[in-house]
């Protein structure tokens, strides 16, 4: 009787979780959206516009995510409601047991829904560019710098994002000088913002041969790859367009054209870099929309009125604006912002991320 009591309990709070997710992610505002998109999307005029079929589509998928989750759940709940009454009826223990093992399925369900409202930032849902930066230091900057773009490979790859290098600098010796990468997915740059800042490494040297500790600084900027027209305004004579020959693998026609494409906006020394087509034209496009999408982003953290400028962060790899320090010696990762520690450091560089970044947004990071 006690376990039909907690179980029925359960339901009666899931329902309300449930209510008060339909109010936070407008369950009803987006199921009359899906229904005018569909409408939309049934106009012959519609599909004259390529530009506008791809973004309606994309509103759809992620509306229809939510609704069909928070759909889904309550249909489980039916479920689960009807089991715990036919037990009830034939006192048959195995039913209890499975109705209890449902609540949990659902409990699951519904914490991962309930997590999402931390995504309430308006490009939250938006796929998004990583900057990676090694700091000073040469050839142990460099190698913490590859290790952090393995981290966050490793991590999007637990995720289910997709993740395309679009630049990548080789070191001297080891590892990168810098790189950035574009990260698919849905609120991959919601999972990842918080992500932005200076990650500092502590550890026995295997450069040195007198084994001493060093200490590395990389740089982490992350920002949205925004659908819509961004107005941003770029005066030509701001910008320094440099090509040269792209580094890494690529073959014969890696070394024997300069088709990698860098574009520096002078007043800010914001730089975005691009080698990942083999043609320079579509280089230079990618390179400066990654640049409209940089400056978008400064003027919206101006607004928030954030301390650090983006110019600082590129330049200032130092002691300054650091979120995690990662001690290999002593096995510890902390991170400086939520005070999370983790002890297991191979876990946290092969990808297990998600107890850091969860914990920062749930604070509101």
């Amino acid at each position: 009787m006690s376990e039909t009591n907690m179980i029925t309990n359960q339901i009666k709070t899931f329902k309300k979780r449930i209510k008060d997710l339909k109010r936070y992610l407008d369950y009803n505002k987006k199921e009359s959206r899906i229904s005018e998109i569909n409408l939309e999307l049934s106009l012959p005029e519609t599909w004259k516009n390529q530009i506008s079929i791809k973004k309606l589509n994309k509103e759809k998928y992620l509306s229809s995510s939510v609704v069909q989750k928070i759909n889904e759940i309550e249909e489980n709940i039916k479920e689960v409601t009807i089991f715990l009454e036919l037990a009830v009826e034939t006192e048959d223990e195995s039913v209890l047991k499975e109705s209890f093992i449902e609540t949990q399925k659902i409990e699951k369900k519904i914490k991962k829904l309930e997590f999402y409202r931390m995504f309430s930032k308006k490009n939250d849902h938006c796929n998004c560019y990583m900057d990676i930066q090694s700091g000073s230091g040469g050839t142990e900057a460099q190698d913490w710098a590859k290790m952090l773009l393995r981290m966050y490979l490793r991590w999007a790859d637990k995720k289910g994002f997709q993740t395309e290098i679009i630049h990548e600098s080789i070191g001297e010796i080891v590892g990168i000088k810098s790189s950035t990468i574009k990260v698919n997915g849905e609120y991959a740059f919601g999972w990842l913002r918080t992500e932005t800042g200076i990650h500092r490494l502590i550890r026995k040297s295997p450069f040195d041969s007198g084994n001493r500790r060093h200490t590395s600084f990389g740089s982490i900027f992350i920002y949205p790859d925004i659908d819509e027209k961004i107005n941003i305004n770029i005066n030509s004579s701001d910008l320094r367009i440099d090509v040269y020959r792209a580094s890494g693998a690529g073959g014969q026609h890696v070394n024997r054209t300069e088709s990698a494409v860098r574009i520096t906006h002078l007043p800010t020394s914001i730089v975005t870099q691009c080698q990942n087509n083999r043609s320079q034209h579509k280089n230079k496009e990618q390179a400066m929309k990654q640049m409209k999408l940089k400056l978008y982003e400064m003027e919206i953290r101006k607004k928030q009125k954030v301390k650090q400028k983006i110019e600082k962060n590129k330049s200032n790899i130092t002691w300054g604006n650091q979120i995690r320090s990662y001690v290999l010696d002593n096995s510890k990762i902390k991170d400086l912002r939520t005070g999370i520690e983790k002890n297991h450091i191979q876990s946290v560089l092969d990808g297990d991320l998600d107890d850091f970044i969860e914990q920062s947004l749930i604070i509101g990071l």
